[in-house]
Formats: structure tokens, C-alpha cells, sequence
């Protein structure tokens, strides 16, 4: 269809584009090709050919892809610097986290060595550093205390009777504990990659992952004071057990180790200090000052040649082994008890690290693939836990060290694991006599910058409510439900505000702006026009299941036809009009009736000789003056008296065989009336040849339009906007159909526009489209459908002046010249 508008002083010439004028523009012809078939598809991707196998090797190993590209002169010294003050920053921080997972420090150092080697060969971020992190080593915390507390390890003390803790047993099964668990949640990563689910991830907001971690660093916190205070609470596990435990040690505050309680002030007032002047100079500083280092080595040589442990009874680091362990198969028995645990680990873990790679990836111009950075954070784990590691992520502080020092690729992380290494094999023993106040210590002020992030309230305040609810709900239920519940309710909240949110969407009414093609909302801009009998509905949202009936609401409310009234009181009308006609069919049946019966006497009288009721009368009239009137005379006409006279028409008989009889009632001749047969029944005057179907189908078109009020001459079309839907399901489908059903009814017409091709594809499936309901129903765009409405029904429906107005309108606002339909 070819149209021509006028829209101000532009005038536009183009095709009204519906969905059925769209399938005939479009090349059909190489639609095999385009949408290969299931069974085409699947040789494609079993078909192996060379470029498909290197690009799959390269793609799984990308390590393959950037070594052989390596530049020794460009990235080798940057690299190096890099990895080695990462590598001063794993040894403090793995030890120190190593406690918050209650493993010994050893484990730690482990952990920040294996994982680094593994993603070095199958991570794509150049910039993140791999070990551990405060966040999830508190998960694993929650693990192996919830499954190998203290009261499991008590043995009697054969000296003086008392029950003391198995520490070397109790370690030993923790050790097992953290490394199933690691393992599982690695291959849990694994599997999720390997199916292409790393968008699993965005299903944490950024929000929730930093109140989660929030919260999580106040369980840290809480789980250090033991150490700084050198108390030893009763240890909780479950709900509330951080709650419980905050109580226990304010309980045992009175108890407090004093040397304990010195040596930690005086390590966090020293960190504090140093950090903040490492802050002010790191402008000047090629290289960091390893604080966290520097408090280590010298509380270790402190504690060493001051000898607190055995002067002042200050708990100390004990025996670290020198050399790497073997590897061992985790517990596969324990993996029932921990998966749980195990997915909520892979979670975390694998939106902290994708977060901060697509960081780094934008901020220096690559691609990090989510599927495969999923895949290389699971084999760190799964391959880490054979090496007695635990579950590891990117660590904030290390990848900003790395990133600012100059790091330009994954080798700096091979750097950083050397440097691990050498202090496994030569430097364990060194730090064996390390105050565990100082770990404590170290892992307060590292949680300094999450603290910090109680400043998102403030933010979130500002700029979304909703957020801010995220917030405040993760942070309270990770607080109170620990970890690993409080993940699962966090996302699950997080989730419904997402329904509520497109259950409960913007509802509007949108208006043409003159001179161009847009259609916007009335409410919110001033200089928008309503489109003469056309009402253009839009929701902000995806119509489905749970806003169905909500949107069929609004649609009702901001079109001001209240449907359900209107068809109800049509139906009625027309209720009342077939008692009508059916009455009208009864007295055309009585009628019918008493016309053969009249005809029947007329042929009685056809034998008698027909005489005119004028002449009678005359005779009547003469004899009466000439007074000369026999008995006989005056007998018979005192019978005709009390008959009715019928004369035949001068009408020709109708082809249905009836004609007009006309009768003159006995009585005085002078008061004597003539009329109709029909008239015998309830004084109508209607022909009793003439049938009343007419007249029924005109009161029945009254009834079903012009009875309805005001509402069917004000609107003659609706569009509905369905730009914004990605998807629409089949109780959406249906309450669409429900749509045009009942809207038909009151001849108002629907119309979609800029409906997606998945949702054409899906209203298809679902059987939208009938003989009542086509796909000329729908277009491209509003303004292709606002121009076939306009061409279809303009100001036909209005009447009177109404219609003189409309036509004003469209002739000032919508001058436009129609065309035929050519489709």
C-alpha cells in the first residue's frame, strides 16, 4: 500500500508496512539457507575440519593464542616487577586468610601457588591475580567448622585429667573438609562453562555482591577477635551464629590477653600508618612498599628473639613444612554434606573474578571470554584441591598491585607463583614462631576498603530505592543466616524484584509529535497530539504471565471503554430486542392467520354481486326521504348494518400473493371508518404484507453501536506498542486474543506495531492468528499502523458535528491523499 502524509510541512512518501506486506518484501526464496534445519545444524557442529580444530584448541588453551606472540623486550621487565611484588603480597595475605578458612597458614601458601599456575594456562584476564580472597575464605570457614568443630576432637590430657582439643586431628580433617569442597565447586565451574552458562553470573547484581561482601567481612571480623584479644570462644555454626559468637566474646572480653591485645594495636596502629603513607607516595613510587611483608618479617624476628610465646603465652604460628606436599584424592564421601556449600563457592568466586576481569579488559582495550574464564577459574579449583588447596578467586588489593605496577600479561602471575615457590621450599620454616595477632591484624585492615562500602546506602538512597532494598536485605540475611544461606535469600529477593518490577510496569498513552514519525507519551510531553479515534497504548515491559491480566486493566482504564460494562449491557439490548422479534413474529403469525381467514370470507362474497358502499349509502339516503320503505327492504339492510362490508383494493396484488384489503366497521354509515386489516389486532398501521426483518436489523445495529454511548463514537482503534517485548507466552497470548475478541465487539479495531520477529514467531506457535485475527493486524512500525487506521476508518465513525471536528483535525493535522491496497 503506497501512501502519501503530510505531517507540517513535511511530506512523506512510503509504504504502510504490516506484517503480511513484510513477508512478501522479504527474500523467502533462501530461507533454508538462512535457518538451516536441526539436522543441518547438528552435522555443522559434529563436521571437523582444521580451522574448526585450531579454533577450538586456542580457544580452550589461550595460552597458545598470546606465548608465541610474547615479547621478552616489551613485557618481560614489566612482568616481572609486577609478579614479584604480587608474589611479596601472596605470602602475608595466604597465611593470614588461611585462618579466616580455620586451615593452618601452610595451606595457604599452597593455595596462593597451584591455582596461579593453572590459570595462567587457561584464564584469559591478563591483569587479575588468582589465590585467595578474605570473602571466600570465610566461606570455607563457615565448612569445616560447621563439619569438624572443636568438641569432635577432644581427648583427655593424661597428666591432669582434662579434655583438650585433638588440634592435629582436627586440622588433618579440615584440611579434607576444605579440599572436597573446593573440588566440587571447581567442577561445578567446570560443567557450568563447558555448557555456556557464564552468564550466570549477572544474576548477581552489583548491589548484592557488595553487600555481600560487606557482610561477609564483618564474619571475618568477628572470627579475628579470638585472635586479637586471645580469647577462645565457643565455636557456632547455623543461623544466627555470628550473632551468637559476637555475644560469647563480648562475654569473655574480661578475659582478655594483654600481651595478645598489644601485639595486635600495635601491628594495625603500624599497618594503618604505613598504608596511608604508601597511599601518598605511591605517586612517586615505581613499587609499592610491601607493608604487609615488613610487618611479618619483623613481628616474626620480634617474637623470635624476644621468645613471646614462651615468656608471654602468645599464640604463635607453630611448625610450617617445609617442601610441597603430595597430592591426594579429596573425600568423595563428603561431597553431600558440602555441595551446598561447593555451588555457593563457585558463585561467588566466579562473579568476583569475571567482575574485576571485565574491568581490566575494558580499561586496556581486550576480550575476556566469561564461558572460558568460568572453565579456568573451575580447573584452579578442581586441580587445586588434589594439592590440599582451597577454593580460590581474583583478590582485589593484588590485581590493583598488578595492574598498577606495570603488568601487561598472565606472566606476571607465573612470576608471583615463583616467588611462592622459593618461599615454600627455603623460607616456611622463618616464619614459624609469626604471632597469629599480626595475621588478625593484617586481615582487619585489609577489610578496611569493604567497610567502606556501607557509603553505598548513602548512594543508593540517592539514585534507587530499589537498590537500596537489595542492599539492605543481602547485607541482613548474609548477617544472620551466614554465607551460604544468606546467599540463596539474596538472590532470591534480588529475583523478585525483577518480577514486581515487570509485574507492575509504566502504563502510558502515546501521542503523535508533529513533523516527524515519533509517537511519545501524553503525560510527559507537552507538545504531543492525540491521533483523532485512535488510542496507542504501551506498557514498559514484557507482557507475560504475570501482568497479563494487569495490562488487559490498564488497557481498559487508559482507553476509557470499560469492555466488561459495555458488552454486558450490548447483550442485554440485544437480549431485548430478540424478545422483540420474536413477538414481532407471533403477531405476524396472527396476522397471516386472520388474512387467510379474511380471504377466505372475501371469496364467499365473490359469488354475491359487489356493490359500492357509496351507492348504499345513496340508496340508503333516498329511500329515506321518500319514506317508502317495505318491511323486507328495512330487514335487510338491518342485517347488512350489523356486517362488515369489504371492497376490493384498486392496488395490484404484491408477487407474494398478498394485497391490501380495506374494510368499513357496521354501524351508523356516517361514524363508519375505514382501515386496515392489521388494524384488527392493536391498531398498528403496518402493511400486513410487509415483513418486519428490515426494521430488526436496523434497531438490532442500533442496539450493538449507537446504544452504547458515547465510548464506540470517540474510539475506532486501538494500537498496541509491543516494542518492548522480547518474549510473550501463552497466557499473554491468550489474554491478546481475549483483546481483539472483546474489543470487536464493540467495533473498536486492535492493531500490534513494532512487534520483534521472536515474538511473530512465537504468537505463530501459539495460534494467535485466525481468520478474525491476521497478520495484517500487525505492522512494522505505530506510525504504519496509526497510517492504516487513518485510511481505513478516519472520521467514517463520527456523526454531526462530532464529525465535522474530526475532519478539522485530520485536515490540519494528518493531510494525506489515499491509495488502493496492492497487497
Amino acid at each position: 500500500m503506497g501512501s502519501t502524509r503530510r505531517f507540517g510541512k513535511y511530506r512523506v512518501e512510503r509504504d504502510v508496512l504490516d506484517e503480511q506486506r513484510l513477508e512478501e518484501v522479504a527474500q523467502r526464496k533462501n530461507y533454508s539457507e538462512t535457518h538451516p534445519s536441526l539436522t543441518e545444524r547438528l552435522k555443522g557442529s559434529l563436521r571437523c575440519t582444521v580451522p574448526k580444530l585450531k579454533r577450538s584448541v586456542v580457544s580452550s588453551l589461550p595460552v597458545l593464542y598470546w606465548l608465541p606472540k610474547y615479547s621478552v623486550w616489551d613485557y618481560g621487565m614489566p612482568d616481572l616487577i609486577s609478579g614479584i611484588s604480587v608474589g611479596i603480597m601472596h605470602l602475608p595475605q595466604g597465611m593470614a586468610y588461611a585462618l579466616l578458612a580455620s586451615l593452618p597458614p601452610v595451606f595457604g601458601l599452597y593455595t596462593s601457588l597451584y591455582p596461579a599456575l593453572i590459570y595462567f594456562f587457561f584464564g584469559t584476564s591478563r591483569h587479575i591475580s588468582i589465590g585467595t580472597f578474605a570473602v571466600l575464605s570465610i566461606m570455607v570457614g563457615s565448612v569445616t567448622e560447621r563439619l569438624a568443630p572443636d568438641m569432635a576432637f577432644l581427648k583427655m590430657n593424661g597428666t591432669n585429667l582434662t579434655a583438650e582439643v585433638d588440634i592435629t586431628a582436627r586440622d588433618s580433617y579440615r584440611v579434607q573438609v576444605a579440599a572436597a569442597t573446593t573440588v566440587l565447586g571447581g567442577l561445578i565451574q567446570v560443567v557450568l562453562g563447558l555448557v555456556k552458562f557464564g552468564f550466570v553470573g549477572t544474576y548477581l547484581s552489583e548491589p548484592l555482591v557488595r553487600a555481600y561482601t560487606t557482610a561477609a567481612a564483618a564474619h571475618a571480623v568477628v572470627a579475628q577477635l579470638k585472635y586479637i584479644f586471645g580469647v577462645s570462644p565457643t565455636r557456632f555454626s547455623g543461623p544466627l551464629s555470628l550473632v551468637y559468637t559476637l555475644v560469647d566474646v563480648c562475654s569473655l572480653l574480661p578475659n582478655t590477653h594483654p600481651p595478645t591485645l598489644v601485639v595486635s594495636a600495635v601491628s594495625m596502629v603500624f599497618l594503618v600508618a604505613a598504608k596511608e603513607l604508601n597511599s601518598f607516595l605511591s605517586p612517586k613510587l615505581p613499587v609499592p612498599i610491601p607493608v604487609e611483608l615488613i610487618t611479618i618479617v619483623a613481628a616474626t624476628l620480634i617474637s623470635s628473639y624476644a621468645h613471646l610465646n614462651s615468656n608471654y603465652t602468645i599464640s604463635v604460628v607453630g611448625e610450617i613444612p617445609s617442601g610441597l606436599s603430595p597430592p591426594s584424592v579429596p573425600d568423595v564421601s563428603l561431597f553431600g554434606e558440602v555441595i551446598g556449600d561447593a555451588f555457593a563457592l563457585a558463585i561467588v568466586g566466579y562473579a568476583i573474578s569475571i567482575s574485576l576481569g571485565k574491568t581490566f579488559a575494558l580499561k586496556h582495550g581486550y576480550k575476556v571470554d566469561s564461558n572460558q574464564e568460568l572453565v579456568a577459574l573451575g580447573l584452579s579449583n578442581a586441580v587445586g584441591g588434589f594439592f590440599q588447596c582451597y577454593s580460590v578467586c581474583s583478590s582485589m588489593s593484588r590485581s590493583l598491585i598488578q595492574e598498577t605496577t606495570g603488568g601487561k600479561t598472565q606472566m606476571a602471575g607465573m612470576a608471583s607463583a615463583v616467588i611462592v615457590l622459593v618461599t615454600i621450599l627455603k623460607l616456611g620454616p622463618l616464619f614459624q614462631e609469626l604471632p597469629k595477632a599480626v595475621l588478625a591484624a593484617i586481615v582487619f585492615v585489609n577489610l578496611k576498603g569493604m567497610f567502606k562500602q556501607y557509603s553505598d546506602i548513602v548512594t543508593l538512597w540517592r539514585s534507587s530505592k530499589v537498590d537500596l532494598v537489595v542492599w539492605l536485605v543481602t547485607w541482613v540475611s548474609t548477617l544472620l543466616f551466614n554465607l551460604d544461606l544468606g546467599l540463596a535469600a539474596s538472590i532470591t529477593f534480588a529475583l523478585l524484584t525483577v518480577i514486581f518490577r515487570t509485574q507492575l510496569p509504566t502504563y502510558s498513552v502515546l501521542g503523535h509529535v508533529p513533523g516527524t514519525e515519533l509517537y511519545v507519551d501524553i503525560e510527559t510531553h507537552k507538545e504531543v497530539r492525540d491521533v483523532p479515534g485512535i488510542t496507542i497504548f504501551r506498557s514498559s515491559a514484557t507482557v507475560y504471565f504475570a501482568n497479563a491480566d494487569l495490562y488487559l486493566e490498564a488497557l481498559k482504564e487508559k482507553s476509557g471503554l470499560d469492555i466488561s460494562k459495555m458488552i454486558i449491557y450490548k447483550r442485554r439490548q440485544e437480549a431485548k430486542q430478540k424478545r422483540r422479534e420474536r413477538r414481532a413474529e407471533r403477531r405476524a403469525r396472527r396476522q397471516a392467520k386472520r388474512e387467510r381467514r379474511a380471504q377466505r370470507a372475501a371469496e364467499k362474497l365473490a359469488a354475491a354481486p359487489v356493490f359500492s358502499v357509496e351507492e348504499e349509502a345513496s340508496r340508503w339516503r333516498d329511500t329515506c326521504v321518500d319514506g317508502n320503505v317495505t318491511e323486507e327492504e328495512h330487514q335487510g339492510r338491518r342485517g347488512r348494518e350489523n356486517r362488515t362490508v369489504f371492497v376490493m383494493p384498486t392496488t395490484p396484488r404484491t408477487p407474494d400473493g398478498h394485497c391490501r384489503w380495506e374494510y368499513l366497521k357496521g354501524g351508523d354509515p356516517d361514524s363508519a371508518s375505514l382501515g386496515s386489516v392489521s388494524g384488527l389486532q392493536d391498531g398498528d398501521t403496518a402493511t400486513l404484507g410487509s415483513s418486519s426483518e428490515d426494521t430488526l436489523s436496523r434497531d438490532l445495529e442500533r442496539v450493538s453501536l449507537g446504544s452504547l454511548g458515547k465510548w464506540t463514537w470517540d474510539i475506532h482503534s486501538i494500537i498496541l506498542d509491543l516494542s518492548t517485548a522480547n518474549f510473550i507466552d501463552a497466557v499473554a497470548i491468550k489474554t491478546m486474543k481475549n483483546i481483539f475478541q472483546d474489543f470487536s465487539e464493540i467495533d473498536v479495531d486492535i492493531y500490534m506495531a513494532g512487534c520483534q520477529a521472536s515474538v511473530v514467531e512465537q504468537l505463530e506457535l501459539g495460534d494467535f492468528f485466525s481468520e478474525s485475527i491476521t497478520k495484517r493486524s500487525l505492522f512494522a512500525t505505530v506510525h504504519d499502523a496509526v497510517l492504516y487506521c487513518l485510511d481505513h476508518r478516519g472520521a467514517s465513525s463520527f456523526s454531526g458535528c462530532e464529525s465535522s471536528v474530526v475532519r478539522l483535525q485530520l485536515t490540519s493535522t494528518f493531510k494525506y491523499t489515499c491509495t488502493t491496497f496492492s497487497f
